[in-house]
């Protein structure tokens, strides 16, 4: 059923709300996205009363003793995130809130899955989202922004395709990849499918700063690709690129942003609605969007923004001005205490 109704926004909380597993340091941002809701942080499950909402990051399992009738809501960065990056220990500029699932569990329907399966789009909210994503792309916009160097072309007539590695610990791995599931993989299978086209392999922003492990095999990506990219950006990139591959990485969005050919190994949320090639459809999804349809969903509606400025939600282009104006006033170089606790904030 296609409907209009505007239950597809993101959450607003006018009570208590409890919340479980967050660091000290990610309490306070926990507050602003929960707005005006007041956020009860508790060390175990028993603390939540009957009914009452969750709050937890990712796909993790409730505390033990939580109520069977707890109302978990599942929080997650959005996909305009900040300057720098997450693992980094970056201030978030969006959050997604979801009270079904998570966008990039694929097993089970998100709120963004039911949100693009069935909400009627209206032509207004449409103009919008095209006029959000024209101000992304000319911006050069992803989900980190980060000061990367230029990448060029290589001159020739051949295809260039590009892969774009993932974290291999990545939970959208572990939940949305029926098939392969490491970036080796992913490039031996792009390679094979792809013999005659120049070969790109960007890894991941994390791994190359040293904040997460390499993939298995990952060491040896020189051998099945002509070129490895480690700082390039991956707007210049996908730009200069004629196809890109991914197992459910963000890239395959911001490539879909940029109207470029985008191959899906994986099932990404952006991945079944005919805009993307996918290697493994996803059976629910059944529904054949429009790029913008795609842009009020993801963009528009499913993130909660909060300003760094006020502390407050604000919209999604108030979220922009501020990511620009941030990413203009960023050193072009880490500061060296960041350089210096980075070993520290690595994990597997």
């Amino acid at each position: 059923m296609i409907t209009d109704h505007p239950q597809f926004v993101g959450p607003a909380f006018d009570g208590p709300v409890y919340a479980h597993g967050f660091s000290r340091r990610k309490r306070a941002y926990v507050r602003q996205f929960a707005a005006p809701g007041d956020v009860r942080f508790v060390d175990r499950g028993a603390s939540v009363p009957a009914g009452a909402r969750l709050l937890l990051w990712g796909s993790g399992a409730p505390p033990e003793g939580t109520p069977a009738t707890a109302r978990i809501v599942r929080l997650e960065d959005g996909f305009l995130r900040s300057v720098g990056l997450g693992a980094d220990l970056t201030r978030p500029i969006s959050w997604v809130m979801d009270e079904q699932g998570i966008y990039y569990d694929a097993r089970r329907p998100s709120m963004l899955e039911a949100m693009l399966q069935q909400v009627r789009f209206g032509a207004e909210e449409l103009a919008r989202a095209a006029a959000l994503r024209e101000r992304i792309v000319g911006a050069g916009l992803t989900k980190y922004n980060l000061a990367p160097r230029t990448w060029r072309r290589p001159a020739g007539d051949r295809p260039v395709v590009l892969v774009a590695g993932q974290v291999e610990s990545d939970a959208s791995i572990q939940c949305a990849t029926p098939g392969i599931r490491t970036n080796l993989a992913l490039l031996r299978a792009v390679r094979e499918a792809r013999p005659e086209a120049w070969l790109v392999y960007k890894p991941h922003p994390d791994v190359v700063a040293g904040l997460r492990a390499q993939g298995a095999g990952e060491a040896q990506a020189r051998e099945h690709c002509n070129e490895l990219v480690l700082e390039g950006s991956m707007h210049d990139l996908v730009l200069q690129s004629d196809e890109l591959h991914v197992l459910t990485s963000l890239a395959g969005f911001e490539a879909l942003l940029r109207r470029k050919s985008v191959v899906c190994w994986g099932q990404p949320f952006y991945a079944g609605w005919g805009l993307t090639q996918d290697q493994h459809p996803n059976p629910r999804r059944t529904r054949r969007l429009e790029l913008d349809e795609l842009v009020a969903g993801a963009l528009l509606r499913y993130p909660v923004y909060v300003s760094r400025a006020t502390g407050q939600r604000c919209t999604p282009e108030q979220a922009l001005d501020e990511l620009l104006l941030w990413r203009a006033a960023r050193p072009s170089r880490d500061p060296w205490w960041r350089r210096l606790v980075r070993p520290f904030l690595a994990r597997p």
